[in-house]
């Protein structure tokens, strides 16, 4: 079993993956469309960040890869219904990394409310600015969160910690935690935040949903945030509402274009502009969080090759299964039509194989099951069930 690990992952991918007797290579940036499909020969297990885009036609030419690992939140790069269609497995790391991103969010909003960045550049220049002007407190601000999920519901919490009133909106009907009140509409919240933050997933739907028309509903004096995706914001109309006055400063870490490797040069129209502060995508690299990611993805990689498990798998049916000793395993993945369940045990049946433990989930148009058998099996079983019109991927796993 080989694994290709891309763009940095944390090492404890790689000792994880290792420990299941897995050989591994890492390279630290992403790579295109041509030198990745290469790369991917003969290799069973992919680990990516979220600059490598793995296409429909990278997973066509890649025969033997069984399941891509996203070592962060987000698996947009990644075209999950081809992987699908493939029987290519996906996971990702919804959690791991989710505290990260609201400190550095709760740090910028402080340091943009007291435009701390103005201060630290005027003593760079050396000059002594001591003016209160423009400086604000973060207790009895407003924050109105963009995207009530893990990262939009823990902000929150710690949001009123700081004596701030909450205000969110979702698409979604979600609970409100604390005193956070949701917003009916996205342009309530955009006419009342003193503080917007973006933590939006990345379905195309929500390319370009915040615009002109958002950024001008925005309050006079107001400040922004971007943690989510690059290519949800309109970066010229960001950057002319700051020039003007009309936005009192910005924070971003996505960008609707980012280098694919460390050292690349970078072009934004936000740069150089006032009180505004941009990182490099850095929103979920703590130390911490990577960690926690690189042991959490690899574990879901190590099981899915090793048992099928395909627990918390974003395209998959997810099933998990105890193997009982002395039993071997078949991973059957299929289309989702009537009768499979009934043909792969008729299969069995005429065989004389008997079935120690089987379950059996559905996902769409995809079926999963996973199948403990308690004796050895001749060859044509393996080939009559891989042989069924509704076969898209048959794992033979002990």
């Amino acid at each position: 079993m080989r694994a290709l690990l891309l763009e940095n992952v944390h090492p404890e991918a790689a000792t994880a993956l290792r420990a299941a007797d897995v050989e591994v290579t890492e390279a630290k940036g992403a790579l295109d469309d041509s030198d990745l499909a290469q790369a991917l020969q003969g290799v069973e297990l992919l680990g990516i960040r979220s600059r490598t885009q793995v296409t429909s036609d990278i997973l066509k030419q890649s025969p033997d890869l069984l399941a891509i690992g996203a070592f962060c939140i987000g698996t947009n790069q990644i075209d999950t219904e081809a992987a699908s269609e493939l029987g290519v497995a996906v996971f990702n790391a919804p959690f791991s990394n989710t505290r990260s991103v609201v400190e550095l969010a709760i740090a910028e909003m402080i340091a943009l409310t007291r435009r701390l960045t103005e201060k630290n550049e005027s003593l760079h220049a050396g000059t002594w600015d001591k003016s209160a002007a423009g400086a604000h407190e973060m207790r009895g601000r407003r924050l109105g969160i963009v995207g009530y999920g893990n990262i939009g519901s823990q902000l929150s919490v710690l949001a009123e910690g700081l004596g701030m009133s909450v205000v969110f909106y979702d698409t979604a009907e979600k609970l409100a935690l604390g005193n956070a009140r949701s917003c009916e509409s996205l342009d309530e919240l955009l006419e009342i935040a003193d503080i917007v933050t973006l933590h939006v997933d990345g379905r195309a739907g929500n390319a370009g949903m915040f615009g002109e028309a958002q950024l001008a509903r925005m309050r006079p004096g107001a400040v922004f945030l971007n943690l989510s995706r690059g290519f949800v914001v309109d970066h010229q109309g960001l950057a002319a509402h700051i020039t003007s006055g009309h936005l009192a400063g910005a924070a971003i870490d996505v960008f609707p274009q980012e280098p694919s490797r460390q050292g690349d040069a970078f072009q934004s129209d936000l740069r150089g502009l006032p009180n505004v502060i941009l990182t490099p995508h850095i929103g979920g690299s703590t130390e911490e969080a990577q960690q926690d990611i690189g042991r959490f993805v690899a574990a879901k990689l190590r099981d899915f090759v090793g048992t099928g498990s395909t627990t918390l798998s974003v395209n998959l049916p997810q099933i998990a299964l105890d193997q009982q000793p002395g039993t071997h395993r078949l991973a059957h993945l299929h289309t989702n039509t009537p009768g499979v369940l009934a043909a792969v045990n008729g299969v069995l049946a005429d065989h004389q194989v008997n079935v120690e433990g089987q379950v059996l989930a559905t996902r769409g148009q995809l079926g999963y099951l996973l199948t403990d058998i308690a004796c050895d099996y001749a060859a044509d079983v393996v080939h009559a069930l891989a042989a069924m019109p509704q076969t898209i991927r048959l794992r033979v796993l002990s």
